[in-house]
């Protein structure tokens, strides 16, 4: 199994620089991040809204050590609202952020990130758009949970991940499901042990259709997190035993997975959006992309090797 080795080296310092160093990356890495400012990604957001795609933007980052660092980590999202602003797409594009950018492992950092996401959020609900917490790491959890209940309070469109390699999910699950929630379904990245997740693809498989049924008989609004055929046939068919139209849940994929299939589901009248991640602290988000699928990390060996 390659996926934990990789994930492994996500966290080596001297992978990093190993990896950056190589001649070919940048243009790989080019294939799932865009662009590394708000400016860079202009037109890609304008590019795809116009083929009737949503999406989510991400700004990459989560080896934030100061609490400055996590101011800026906010600002720069202030400057993305700013710029959906201008081009009138907050109903189009949402914005995706991980807690440990906002500064979650800092000390005090439950308060320190829930007091720097929550502008953020309160900026995106202006222009008609939300924000959804992403998941990290098992030991993160319960501090997102929070601050995401936190946070529905006031804007009760803020949406969360939840990840089906792990244990805990299905009741995850079972509580989330309620009216008005947006839950975001993933097979999750990141290594964890045994003791609290799934190590098996066919396990995680299964979890992973469980927990979609709970959300497609709930009350919420299920976003299907998923380049898997087979998942993306089953999520259909359970939204359609749910008695669930196409406006009430939707699908999502990585920015530079499956183009053809982001196409092809928007134009059947699905609602789908691409997950679009910039930035220059692309190194943690690329390893995990190549981590989740052998095909990922086979285009990049093969880019090394013919181009490197």
């Amino acid at each position: 199994m390659l996926g934990p080795v990789i994930l492994a080296a996500s966290r080596s310092d001297r992978m990093r620089r190993l990896i950056s160093a190589a001649p070919v990356t940048k243009q790989v890495v080019d294939r799932f991040i865009p662009g590394e400012t708000v400016d860079d990604i202009v037109p890609i957001i304008s590019e795809l809204t116009a083929k009737g795609l949503e999406l989510t933007m991400d700004v990459v980052g989560e080896d934030i050590t100061t609490p400055e660092q996590a101011a800026a980590a906010r600002d720069a999202y202030l400057a993305l609202v700013d710029h959906l602003k201008d081009l009138d797409l907050g109903g189009r594009v949402e914005m995706s952020v991980k807690l440990s950018m906002f500064g979650q492992a800092l000390e005090g950092g439950h308060e320190l990130a829930l007091a720097n996401v929550r502008p953020v959020v309160e900026a995106a609900a202006a222009i008609g758009t939300t924000v959804t917490l992403d998941a990290e790491d098992h030991t993160t959890l319960d501090s997102m949970f929070a601050i995401h209940e936190e946070l529905r309070k006031d804007f009760p469109a803020t949406g969360c991940v939840i990840q089906a390699y792990l244990f805990r999910t299905e009741a995850d699950a079972r509580r989330l499901a309620a009216a008005g929630s947006r839950v975001r379904l993933v097979k999750g990245a990141y290594k964890e042990p045994a003791e609290v997740a799934y190590q098996q693809k066919h396990e995680i498989d299964k979890a992973y259709v469980r927990v979609l049924k709970t959300l497609m008989e709930g009350d919420g609004y299920p976003m299907i997190g998923s380049h898997d055929p087979r998942l993306i046939s089953i999520a259909q068919e359970l939204a359609h035993r749910a008695g669930r139209k196409l406006d009430e849940y939707e699908f999502q994929m990585l920015y530079g997975i499956r183009g053809d299939e982001h196409l092809r589901l928007a134009a059947e009248g699905h609602r789908m959006r691409v997950y679009t991640a910039y930035g220059t602290d692309w190194y943690g988000y690329f390893m995990r992309r190549l981590a989740e699928k052998p095909a990922n990390l086979q285009f990049f060996v093969r880019s090394m090797i013919t181009k490197g």
